[in-house]
């Protein structure tokens, strides 16, 4: 835990040239669990200066060099596996089982997912017209990566700028920076050059904003809210850098009568209060055919009854709290509106379930009877609470799960095959799960409208990272 107060700079820690520090705390507990060094645009300038001079070498790099610096990353990473693990259940509450079956597996999977993308990728084709086309890597890279899903973000961001040749600086959230700091400790293991890959921790107003505007950092990916998106993007436009953003989520999940309704309701309750609702792609807007509405309903409440909640030191598939008090305060704030809009509380609501007193905990919460313009059923709550609104057949199904500014992800629930392909066409997000479906490392992962552009995990996320080039007039 020495290296919280300091950065990762030019492959070595070093002492941070701010002199701001920020505590870490633990969210079920609200015990301290560290303190970590805020840095400036001074620790900008050294990390942006280091990547630099090492850009000149390691975009030169053969992609066999960069496979061997992956797997060597592969090998290490799988023996700090627990550490990582650890780390997001103290720094985000995420409950340790889930944490290792997800937060932390995240690492090893999506990694994977590069090294067997990069291996099958080609850097220099002949196109049909007989010139060349080559890839290359864009240049320096500032990432900056959310607290929800730590290790999850800065795999999708950090590897693919280290496989095309790119080099980086990271900024992760500051709320959750130690398993930033264990990553930054295994790519250092690994062997990979000085300032290929470096690391300063603070705030986006500070450093965030001081990546964004640097005239040496050639592309800017974000990963956090839109509000926040925006503003990066017009930090980037006076340098008119490329930036890729994954951005907020209101995913609809439409359920039809034709589909194993308790099998598929109960999922679907299960996967919104997943890591405690703090997933920018949860669905948590169940929208459900009128005429197995009813039922629909009933199913969800036992659901939600039965999720529990609790510690995340212990062993099961509970969730833990919330992050911090600033989201518990906002969550609690939406579960009044939701009261004060006129839905009906079906589970859950005000306050924090008995028996936690301390820690950012708080009670599975569904909504029903719920229409679409509500603020419920149109803002990013990020917690564990899910709307319920009806449909009377497939068309207004589409109309309402597209009344949305966001289109990261959507859930679709039917046994009529056909129906899946026919809705999923016209479902205007980045990724359709349907029936259960989950997310495979390896496939491209992202959003339509005010959710973001560009692509993360496998072939089109290394392409992010790669310029094009054509060469003319040779035999």
């Amino acid at each position: 835990m020495n290296n919280l107060q300091k950065f990762y700079i030019n492959g070595s820690w070093v002492e941070p040239c701010s002199d701001a520090t920020m505590p870490v705390l633990n969210p079920a507990t609200e015990q301290e669990i560290g303190t970590i060094a805020m840095g400036d645009q001074a620790d900008v300038d050294s990390a942006v200066a280091a990547a630099s001079a090492a850009f000149e070498s390691y975009s030169r790099t053969s992609k066999a060099e960069r496979l061997a610096l992956l797997h060597r990353l592969k090998d290490v990473t799988e023996k700090r596996f627990e550490d990582l693990a650890q780390a997001m259940r103290m720094e985000m509450g995420a409950p340790i089982t889930m944490s290792r079956e997800a937060q932390a597996d995240a690492a090893v999977g999506h990694l994977q997912g590069f090294i067997d993308a990069l291996e099958g990728m080609e850097g220099r084709t002949v196109l049909a017209n007989g010139d060349i086309l080559l890839h290359e890597p864009i240049g320096v890279c500032g990432l900056i990566t959310p607290w929800n899903w730590p290790m999850n973000q800065i795999a999708l961001k950090v590897i693919p700028a280290l496989a095309t040749g790119c080099t980086c600086v990271l900024k992760p959230s500051e709320h959750t920076p130690v398993s930033a700091m264990i990553y930054a400790e295994i790519i250092d293991e690994a062997g990979f050059p000085a300032g290929v890959f470096n690391l300063v921790h603070g705030d986006g107003p500070t450093v965030g904003a001081a990546m964004s505007r640097h005239q040496d950092i050639q592309m800017m990916s974000f990963t956090g809210s839109t509000r926040a998106g925006v503003s990066i993007t017009r930090d980037a436009a006076e340098t008119v850098k490329r930036v890729t953003l994954e951005l907020g989520g209101k995913s609809p999940n439409l359920v039809f009568a034709d589909c194993d309704l308790d099998a598929q309701v109960t999922a679907s309750v299960q996967e919104c209060m997943y890591n405690t609702g703090q997933s920018c792609d949860a669905p948590t807007r169940l929208l459900v055919e009128r005429n197995c509405y009813d039922e629909a309903v009933q199913i969800a409440k036992r659901a939600a009854e039965a999720t529990t909640v609790g510690d995340p030191e212990q062993e099961g598939d509970h969730i833990g709290p919330l992050f911090d008090r600033i989201q518990y305060d906002r969550v609690q704030a939406m579960i009044q509106l939701g009261i004060d809009e006129g839905a009906t509380l079906l589970a859950g609501g005000l306050g924090k379930p008995d028996g936690y007193d301390t820690g950012w905990f708080v009670k599975p919460t569904i909504f029903s009877d719920v229409r679409n313009d509500m603020r419920i059923a149109q803002e990013e709550i990020f917690g564990p609470v899910l709307v319920i609104i009806p449909f009377d057949d497939e068309e207004q199904a589409i109309q309402i799960a597209n009344d949305t500014p966001y289109g990261l992800a959507a859930y679709l629930q039917t046994g009529d095959p056909s129906r899946a392909e026919r809705v999923a066409a016209r479902l205007r997000a980045g990724a359709i799960h349907i029936n259960g479906g989950g997310f495979n490392y390896g496939s491209p992962f992202g959003g339509y409208k005010q959710s973001g552009n560009g692509r993360e995990g496998g072939l089109m996320g290394l392409e992010d990272y790669l310029e094009a080039k054509t060469l003319h007039g040779i035999a």
